[in-house]
């Protein structure tokens, strides 16, 4: 591959033939940000596309999770995964609420349902998961588990654009899920986000949140913030929406060949494709089992960046080991030992639609050894 670089990541991107008549419209309308046309027009495109009742786009994805705690006026302490990216609990600290973690399914890197109930305190009000890698969380026991206590659910869906379960949207699980549409995921505005609800008067309570809390010209009903979508991104993620499909095949196409040559190393596993489930392949981890393997995870790591292969260790160090959050006792990392393992164990593969197969042979080889 001589000296090219092979990223993990590669964004989607419109065509710029196509983008430039919209951004002339744009400039011709002259109305740049705060619900205007197109951003109106992805919020419908979405909905449909992606199967939900009402969706609030947003400038990022990180503020649709502290609305989403505003408007369900979650307080106390949430139950939530240490396997994440940190936004997903930087969202709850911002609100004042204590993040309580709880270890995570080795198979899925899910938060495990069979320990949600054991950090239940008198001041847990919501569990917080995260469909990690877009690989759905089992909704059903944590529904269970929160129907039983009166918890609501928010899920962290970053990963998760239009990853379905038996025909059926993964966003429709829980009170609220909420989506990034950054410039590395399957899906992206370049920045953005959005928030997914079930009612409309939790819809119209999140619009009056991302936008200062204004009802009306003079009206201020809650002290909201500015977390609105503009209107370039919004036309941005219109033309996105007519590729993502391809886009998503091209990367499934991706997994079948790191999965053919991988099945057969020694040490190095990865994640199946769960029975049912409409996947999306937004991220394509493996796992090094080092005695076996004959190099450790770090090692292997390395080897791969002096080649120019930029891989990932996502997510490492979990966000339970950051300074913020390393005094809490659900912190420990005898609560966390399987979260510690797979953190220490994992690396991202470069996964994208463009990624050519000379890329691919060239990043096997040098796994294979």
């Amino acid at each position: 591959m001589g000296n090219k670089v092979i990223t993990v990541t590669s964004p989607l991107l419109p065509s710029l033939d196509d983008f430039i008549p919209y951004l002339q419209d744009i400039w011709d309308r002259k109305w740049l940000t705060n619900n205007g046309h197109y951003h109106k027009e992805l919020e419908r495109a979405l909905c449909e596309y992606l199967e939900v009742p009402y969706i609030s786009l947003f400038t990022n994805g990180t503020l649709p999770l502290m609305c989403a705690l505003q408007a369900l006026r979650i307080t106390g302490e949430v139950i939530t995964t240490p396997y994440s990216f940190v936004a997903t609990t930087h969202a709850l600290w911002w609100n004042g609420i204590k993040p309580i973690f709880v270890d995570i399914n080795p198979e899925t890197c899910n938060i495990d349902p069979d320990k949600i109930e054991a950090a239940i305190t008198p001041k847990t009000t919501a569990i917080m998961p995260v469909h990690v890698y877009g690989k759905p969380c089992d909704v059903e026991r944590i529904q269970e588990i929160a129907d039983k206590y009166g918890l609501k659910v928010i899920y962290d869906a970053a990963h998760a654009f239009g990853v379905k379960v038996n025909g059926k949207s993964i966003l429709e699980a829980g009170d609220i899920s909420t989506l990034s549409f950054h410039a590395t995921k399957v899906y992206n505005t370049i920045e953005g986000g959005a928030l997914i609800c079930h009612d409309e008067k939790t819809k119209n309570r999140i619009d009056y949140l991302k936008n200062f809390g204004f009802a009306g010209e003079t009206t201020i009903v809650a002290p909201g913030i500015n977390g609105k979508m503009d209107e370039v991104r919004a036309v941005y993620g219109l033309l996105n929406l007519k590729q993502v499909d391809a886009a998503i095949n091209s990367r499934q196409q991706v997994a079948i060949k790191y999965r053919e040559v991988l099945r057969n190393v020694e040490g190095i596993s990865f994640m199946e494709d769960m029975p049912g489930v409409h996947h999306n392949y937004a991220y394509f981890p493996i796992f090094v089992d080092a005695p076996k393997y004959g190099m450790t995870r770090d090692e292997l790591y390395f080897k791969m960046k002096e080649q120019n292969i930029l891989s990932r260790r996502y997510f490492y160090p979990l966000i339970s080991e950051f300074s913020t959050y390393r005094g809490l006792e659900s912190a420990k990392p005898e609560n966390l030992s399987v979260s510690h393992k797979i953190a220490n164990s994992v690396i991202c593969l470069p996964m994208y639609h463009n990624l050519d197969n000379s890329a691919i042979e060239y990043i096997l080889n040098l796994i294979v050894k």
